[in-house]
């Protein structure tokens, strides 16, 4: 069974890089739209604006990171399901890069959605009901 403790910590830890991210664009953003005290350069250089812009990729990139291996943590918990899911979720992208219809791509993004989240909560008694309901949408297309 899965570390609920340490998969809280690392998704808190996560969520605390992705707001850090979302405080450095904030920040950067309002530095490129005030202007110099002279008002003819903005208030920040292109290079030095690149380079905060390429620290907060990399901490979306960490903070995705550590999102997955939260959910792999929690993956760990769902035993026989585990290659279900695996297998399942191949066939949904199989499916995806083949749907016609707009309705039933919203509706496949959002099984897998519920599904994705089940996993992520770290809680394999609540994979089934997703799992079951992506499963008879996929046989369904």
């Amino acid at each position: 069974m899965a570390n609920p403790t340490q998969q809280a910590q690392i998704e808190a830890l996560a969520d605390n890089l992705s707001a850090n991210a979302d405080a450095l664009h904030r920040r950067l953003m309002r530095a490129i739209r005030t202007p110099s005290p002279d008002g003819a350069l903005p208030g920040i250089s292109q290079g030095v604006a690149q380079a905060l812009f390429e620290n907060e990729v990399a901490l979306r990139q960490r903070a995705n990171g550590l999102y997955l291996d939260a959910a792999v943590l929690a993956a760990t918990g769902l035993g026989t399901q585990q290659q279900q899911l695996l297998d399942l979720t191949a066939l949904a992208q199989q499916k995806i890069d083949r749907i016609d219809r707009l309705k039933d791509l919203v509706d496949l993004a959002g099984e897998l959605l519920s599904l994705g989240a089940a996993v992520a909560a770290g809680k394999p008694e609540h994979v089934l009901s997703p799992l079951e309901k992506l499963k008879h949408h996929i046989e369904a297309l």
